[in-house]
């Protein structure tokens, strides 16, 4: 049984016998081993329940029907009652408790007609948490009374200290939460006197729980790592893993995400390895649950579909029916309408034969949603308006709201201003009992929208005001790029709406002004806050002021932790309580008034990205990092429509330009004639004037949508082009008048915003007058040995690493002490998944990840291979690709690639760039004078436009 069964030939019989895994079999074996056919087996494989129920739960429950068969046929009563308990509390461990409580009931009866009264109360006290989990509490606290009073007669204080884990299991399910935490630790203290293992591991997981549930989650936090440790060192895996479960959900309330998905991943593969298939599911239930949050609709519905087939394989219809609404959510994420409904209405037949009273709602609102983004507005006001009579009877108040903001976007949508007003007016009414920032963000938001519809401008502006800043708020306390970005998809149209309010009114400084600032505070955030961060580094702080930002710390993870608590407890299936939710919103309160009382004590030498988000740039920084002689273009999509910021040492004016879809049109027929490269040099020999007419025509047309409007207030010998959304792809620099390029008339360089601009022209080079050149020439690429002798001879101080000694490692350790860093090698650009975009290096790849962890202080990066510019645009305008990692790692300036470039002319076009740098000094005029003359020779832009400046260039 336990595998030392060498000379015990029984042992090996019911070894060989408890792996059998059905009736028949199980049968069959005894009626050839009639030896085993005696009360003895049926209490060692009892025993072997017992102590494989919290390591092997497979084993334990082949064990449990083994005992049952084994004891239906001695016909032996006592055996048969032993066998059901052990049977019954596999049951349990499985989730099935109706079984089991039927099984214990029948054990119990029994062990009573035995007259043995020590069995039954261990039977009475082993039936106590299925019927908790049933909500039979009265005949729960029975059980416990009389199995009190047959331990105590018996003076068996052991089996009394492990009652009152049962009775305090009673107390948490009724929220009677202190009671709970005091009889748990009364059951901790009697338990180690007796060195009871596995009842001190379940005494202390309990207690953990209750902690939560008393709000006070670091002594949970604790607990749960003391539980866990101590399971550990006592070999007992399914505990382990169920306070790694719990740990990683309390992270995850404390607004932990990247550490709570690790942590999920983690407990998820010890379940597995232990077992527990319930735990497993319960880890892809609530990362789906996390993703949903992120706007990470696809590894939502991966993580979801995974629990929906575990559950269903444990039989297990509530959670079943919770991962299926996930999952429906993540397709109506996604557009997939049918589907999620399809989904929705499986779930909610599943809540209601379950008797939920909760859920059938809350599916009904989440149908609601999904049926007005498909423009089926009757239908969704119909299952809207069914919920809300359901919650504004009940307390879960943010549903309420939710329903009341979809009615008033359907009154909206359908012209009814007045009832529009009235249901978002009930809304805020509502939030301001609350502390829900991502709802008040949406009705804000909405009040913003109906006003401006009813031509109230004043009171719109100040609306979509208040939605910004609970926007502003929530996004502070994500913590994580990743995370940061796709929280803020979607999230973004406020900015666009406060950005038109200030165009439409009074043409003056101080709207234009206010206006840039929303179009910077929209740009590329995440990324901004990854360079600030660079920049910042905390000092040596004396400890007050390093306890201070440690409070500041907390206090964060707490109020992000009590934000979900408290929705946590509206969705409550029973025993909810408006009392307690209160309680919470009044401690969340106290910690947010603590908080702005840390922020203002700390000394603002101690702020970092960590703490604060990196600040918009104020126009007279960007003015003067842009000197005297240079004009910012910074161009932003509004709607439909796209509108241009020129920023000049004197002037500011935001200009509205022309519709985005006329914009989009041109420039997939200008990529389509640039990808016709791929063909091959024939057909370009064969076609080269045509090729290069039809590509100056898209030139031409994108110049008269995006320049020629300003073209006459282009005062300036240097313009820098921020561009927005699909601009990104632009190559302004190569746009054409019908005469000249741009390039012609000034020297161009790019920014992903004017902050990011400004940040890196604040930044220090190494003070090294050395250059490091990387090349890794391969049959694609043959000029690349070219490209990197002629640079070598140019550049001072050049170190040159060729072929497989142009290493990771020497980047990392001879880039920093490199005032230039030239990379010639094959690009590759992940459209699928930017961060994984790359260069080869001579052993390795080197792909955004790896720039996160090197650090390059240089005044110069270059990568020559194809495409190392290019950049998906996510969310925000937050640009993932190379130029995010080498901004990261510290450099001033980047020149990249925006296609897939020729391998000959890119050689001469790098040979001549450096060879001017090094004369001009200037690396703008450098890159318009290769430009000119790598132009002479091969007139084609695809030959010498697809290179871009990025950053610092003055």
């Amino acid at each position: 049984m336990s595998g030392r069964n060498d000379g015990d030939p029984i042992a090996a019989l019911l070894d060989q016998y408890s792996g059998l895994s059905d009736r028949k079999s199980l049968n069959a074996f005894l009626s050839r081993h009639a030896q085993l056919i005696h009360p003895a087996s049926v209490e060692r494989l009892t025993e072997a329940v017992r102590e494989n129920l919290r390591k092997d739960l497979a084993r334990a429950l082949n064990l449990a029907e083994g005992a049952l068969v084994l004891a239906e046929r001695l016909d032996d009563n006592l055996a048969l009652a032993h066998s059901l308990r052990a049977k019954a509390n596999v049951l349990w461990f499985m989730n099935q408790n109706e079984a089991a409580a039927e099984m214990h009931e029948r054990a119990y009866g029994l062990f009573q007609e035995a007259g043995n009264s020590t069995e039954a109360a261990r039977t009475l006290s082993s039936s106590i948490q299925p019927l908790i989990l049933l909500g039979q509490y009265d005949r729960a606290l029975k059980a416990v009374e009389k199995a009190r009073q047959i331990f105590s007669d018996l003076g068996d204080d052991r089996r009394i200290a492990r009652l009152e884990i049962n009775l305090a299991n009673i107390f948490h399910r009724q929220d009677r939460f202190g009671e709970a935490l005091a009889v748990y630790e009364r059951a901790y203290q009697q338990l180690l006197l007796f060195k009871d293992a596995e009842g001190i591991g379940v005494a202390l997981h309990n207690m953990a729980v209750c902690l939560i549930s008393l709000n006070d989650f670091q002594t949970a936090l604790t607990t749960y790592q003391r539980a866990r440790e101590f399971c550990r060192q006592h070999a007992m895996p399914g505990l382990v893993a169920q306070a790694d479960y719990n740990i990683a959900y309390l992270h995850y309330l404390r607004g932990e995400y990247s550490r709570a998905l690790e942590m999920l991943r983690a407990t998820r593969e010890a379940c597995q390895k232990a077992g527990d298939l319930y735990h497993t599911a319960l880890c892809n239930l609530d990362q789906s649950e996390i993703y949903l949050e992120l706007n990470l609709s696809e590894e939502a519905a991966e993580m979801a579909q995974q629990a929906v087939q575990e559950f269903r394989h444990l039989g297990m219809r509530y959670e079943t029916a919770k991962a299926l609404s996930n999952l429906a959510i993540a397709f109506g994420q996604q557009g997939k309408a049918f589907r999620a409904l399809e989904l929705f209405n499986q779930a909610k037949l599943m809540f209601v034969s379950e008797r939920n009273d909760v859920w059938p709602s809350l599916i009904d609102l989440y149908q609601a949603l999904v049926l007005y983004s498909e423009g089926r507005l009757f239908e969704a006001r119909r299952l809207c308006a069914s919920a809300l009579d359901f919650f504004r009877k009940s307390a879960l108040r943010s549903k309420e709201v939710l329903c009341r903001l979809l009615l008033a976007r359907l009154a909206l949508r359908s012209g009814d201003l007045q009832s529009a007003r009235r249901e978002c007016e009930q809304s805020l009414e509502l939030l301001a009992h609350m502390e829900t920032p991502s709802l008040s963000y949406q009705a804000h938001f909405l009040a913003g929208q109906i006003r401006e519809a009813a031509a109230e401008t004043a009171e719109a502006y100040n609306s979509y005001q208040e939605a910004r800043r609970s926007l502003e708020m929530i996004r502070s306390v994500l913590r994580g790029e990743e995370l940061k970005i796709a929280f803020m998809k979607n999230r973004l149209e406020v900015y666009e709406r406060l950005v038109q309010l200030c165009m439409a009114g009074d043409s003056n400084p101080a709207s234009a002004q206010e206006a840039f600032g929303y179009i910077e505070e929209s740009k590329s955030r995440s990324l901004r806050d990854l360079i600030f961060e660079r920049a910042q580094s905390l000092p040596v702080a004396d400890l007050g002021h390093s306890q201070l930002v440690r409070q500041i710390r907390e206090l964060r993870e707490e109020l992000n932790w009590y934000y979900h608590r408290i929705e946590l407890e509206q969705l409550r299936q029973e025993d909810r309580s408006p009392a307690r939710i209160e309680r919470l919103q009044a401690q969340l309160q106290a910690r947010e008034n603590e908080f702005v009382r840390v922020l203002r004590e700390i000394p603002q030498l101690e702020s970092s990205a960590d703490l604060y988000s990196a600040p918009v740039e104020t126009l007279e920084s960007v003015r003067s990092a842009l000197g005297g002689d240079a004009m910012l273009i910074e161009y932003f999509r509004v709607g439909d429509r796209i509108v241009v910021a020129l920023l000049s040492h004197e002037e500011l004016e935001v200009i509205p330009l022309t519709p985005v879809s006329r914009v989009r049109k041109i420039l997939q027929m200008l990529q389509f004639q640039l990808a016709k490269f791929r063909l091959g040099p024939y057909y370009v020999t064969a076609f080269q004037d045509s090729l290069l007419q039809a590509t100056q025509s898209h030139l031409r047309d994108l110049y008269r949508e995006l320049v020629a409007p300003l073209r006459d207030r282009l005062q300036a010998h240097h313009l820098v082009f921020v561009p927005h959304d699909l601009l990104h792809y632009v190559p302004f620099h190569a746009l054409f008048d019908g005469w000249r390029y741009l390039i012609d008339a000034f020297t161009i360089s790019y920014a992903p915003s004017a902050s990011i601009y400004t940040l890196c022209h604040r930044r220090s080079a190494t003070s090294s007058s050395g250059s490091l050149i990387l090349g890794v020439p391969d049959p694609q690429t043959p000029f690349i040995e070219q490209e990197i002798q002629s640079v070598a001879a140019i550049l001072p101080s050049p170190e040159l690493f060729v072929g497989v000694n142009a290493t990771e490692d020497v980047l990392r350790k001879r880039g920093p002490l490199s005032r230039l860093v030239h990379i010639a090698t094959h690009g590759f650009f992940r459209e699928d998944n930017p961060m994984f975009s790359g260069v080869r290096l001579g052993t390795s790849y080197l792909s955004l990840y790896d720039l996160y962890h090197l650090r390059l202080p240089v005044e110069l990066v270059t990568l020559s291979g194809c495409a190392t510019g290019l950049n998906v645009v996510a969310a925000g305008d937050e640009l993932l690709g190379l130029v995010r990692g080498l901004l990261y790692a510290g450099a001033q300036t980047l020149l990249l690639t925006l296609w897939e470039v020729h391998d000959r002319s890119t050689a001469d076009f790098m040979a001549s760039f450096y060879r001017r740098l090094q004369q001009q000094g200037s690396k703008a005029l450098a890159l318009q004078g290769a430009m000119m003359e790598l132009r002479d020779q091969s007139p084609h832009p695809y030959f010498w436009a697809p290179f871009e400046l990025v950053g610092k260039v003055f």
